[in-house]
């Protein structure tokens, strides 16, 4: 179990390439695009890179990771927001707690990544926001095998009920918008 989360070093998180790489100011405008997002539940929030950026929009955020390690670098790094340890497909929180639950490099890592989604929306008023990989071999991210294919995904958000799906093409990644 959980052979597919991400292991190396915190600081890596953050580097500048990555960051970049992430287009944190574009994913986080699309996010919040076109609703009244007041708060948001970063999934996976790893160094709250995600979380750092949402608060900046003043937005309330709260993040769970699966690893204590990540929940204490986050408290540090965004003391503005929440965070929890907990898992994607376990979501300590009541029905409909968060306008938004964004979850940034998270889905592919699942154990089971239908609980996941399953449990997003149920935590989720308006919306559901994934960002992913590509479903290429790149020389940066996760390898192939752990990556999830488009079709996979919109067909799960399908078969779990969201009212519309729509993707997102970025420079190197994908956003995946699934309405509540």
């Amino acid at each position: 179990m959980h052979e597919r989360r991400y292991n190396a070093e915190i600081d890596r998180l953050r580097s500048p390439e990555r960051t970049e790489r992430l287009e944190v100011p574009r994913v986080i405008d699309l996010c919040l695009e076109g609703a009244h997002m007041h708060t948001v539940l970063d999934v996976g929030t790893g160094s709250g890179l995600f979380a750092e950026g949402f608060a900046k929009e003043g937005v309330a955020v709260t993040g769970i990771d699966a690893k204590l390690e990540m929940i204490e670098v986050s408290r540090k790094l965004v003391p503005e927001a929440e965070f929890e340890q907990a898992t994607v497909e376990s979501i300590p929180f009541a029905d409909k707690s968060f306008d938004l639950v964004f979850l940034g490099f998270v889905l592919h890592e699942a154990d089971d990544a239908e609980q996941a989604l399953r449990e997003c929306k149920r935590c989720a008023k308006h919306r559901v926001s994934v960002l992913e990989w590509a479903y290429r071999e790149e020389d940066f991210g996760p390898p192939l095998e752990h990556r999830l294919r488009s079709e996979d995904l919109l067909s799960m958000a399908n078969k779990l009920g969201f009212k519309s799906t729509a993707v997102i093409t970025l420079k190197r990644l994908l956003l995946y918008q699934f309405q509540v």
